[in-house]
């Protein structure tokens, strides 16, 4: 098929899928209109419209609530039915003049209207959206002031009003983020996460960087010693392991709220984090109870600070107040507390490393240097950061 022909199948397909939506809208509305859900026994149009059609709560009430607009509507019914319009733009179109002040005369309603219609020649439903904050300026502009203070009014309340955070277990090791924040704490949080979220010639995607950047966030917040105390102890992260893991043999650590953690994980936390050890013996009975401890502190982590500058990986510009402090050969393993053992590294490098393909190393001259795998450079040549030394 031409090209040409193959995008004129797209939009007559694409047209007669907005036609069935109008026509499935006036079914809507006249189904609504004689009382066939209540005649049937549902609870009401859109439980109805969610048996019948097999379509989600939600689905079905957006269905409701645009037929019944449509129907007040009959310039936008008629937008709708001939196409200048499409059923997720009507759907726009309809919630901002619904959202009108109610002393507007008609015809500055029906001006609104038009204009919207208009827009839906150049703009989808997203951009008309952004535009109609503001549509007030056009049709009755000595009233736009007024209606945005109390529209940004309406909007703080019910955003504080209903902020929320949740973390809940999804039950296969991942944890789903959700919630919601108001303007001021979402511009915080952004302005947080937003410089560790630059591309640093990894291949995390922009959705993992958000990620690990909020990761990153708690846990500078976590080590600056300034969290209020929870139950008396001050915040931490206690991992229960028995001490073959540590080692480097079989077994997996489990954290205090019964998650479990790999082998690999755990190491990871011991290089550079305050950890309780709890050590069990072969039954499981706890057999010492070690003391809260840091071991990249005080002078020891101003030197590495002072020879690494930042994240010692290549190419990395994360700074050194967001990287832990790596045990080249670990600890676990016999490996000292000491410069000439240690290397900063930010939470994605460090994670690199813990993988086990990067190899990191001292060099003749007291400074770390890393081996890449042999997918990348065959010949493995050692490679160093020589970002942090000309800043």
């Amino acid at each position: 098929m031409p090209d040409a022909d193959l995008v004129a199948v797209l939009d007559t397909a694409h047209a007669l899928e907005q036609l069935a939506a109008t026509v499935k809208l006036h079914a809507v509305r006249e189904v609504d209109g004689r009382g066939i859900p209540a005649a049937q026994h549902a609870t009401s149009v859109a439980v109805w419209l969610r048996q019948r059609l097999r379509v989600d709560i939600h689905t079905a009430r957006r269905m409701v609530e645009l037929a019944r607009q449509v129907e007040r509507r009959p310039g936008l019914d008629q937008a709708l039915a001939s196409g200048a319009v499409s059923v997720d733009q009507a759907q726009v179109i309809a919630t901002a003049i619904r959202d009108l002040p109610d002393r507007l005369a008609p015809e500055v309603v029906d001006a609104a209207e038009s204009l919207m219609v208009g827009w839906a020649k150049e703009f989808e439903p997203r951009s008309m959206r952004q535009l109609s904050t503001g549509l007030l300026a056009y049709v009755a502009p000595e009233l736009a002031d007024e209606a945005d203070r109390r529209a940004i009014e309406r909007d703080e309340k019910r955003a504080q009003q209903t902020r929320a955070f949740a973390l809940s277990d999804q039950g296969d090791g991942r944890y789903r983020v959700t919630g919601w924040l108001d303007a001021e704490a979402a511009a915080t949080v952004s302005a947080a996460l937003d410089p560790l979220c630059r591309p640093s010639g990894d291949e995390r995607s922009p959705t993992q960087r958000r990620a690990d950047a909020l990761v990153d966030v708690c846990k500078l917040a976590l080590g600056c010693g300034e969290l209020p105390d929870n139950g008396g102890d001050r915040p931490q992260v206690v991992v229960t392991v028995p001490f073959d893991v540590l080692r480097g043999e079989l077994g997996v650590g489990q954290l205090d709220c019964g998650d479990r953690l790999s082998a690999e994980q755990v190491r990871k936390l011991a290089c550079d984090a305050r950890i309780m050890p709890v050590v069990l013996g072969g039954d499981g009975q706890v057999l010492d109870a070690g003391q809260a401890r840091r071991l990249f502190t005080g002078a020891l982590r101003r030197a590495l600070v002072a020879r690494d500058g930042g994240c010692a990986f290549p190419g990395c510009d994360r700074p050194a107040r967001w990287c832990h402090g790596h045990h080249v050969k670990a600890w676990t393993a016999g490996g000292a507390t000491a410069l000439d053992n240690g290397v900063l590294l930010c939470g994605h490098h460090h994670r690199v490393i813990h993988q086990g393909e990067w190899q990191v190393r001292m060099a003749a001259d007291g400074r770390p240097e890393f081996i890449p795998p042999a997918y990348l450079d065959p010949a493995r040549r050692p490679r160093r950061n020589t970002y942090h030394l000309r800043t």
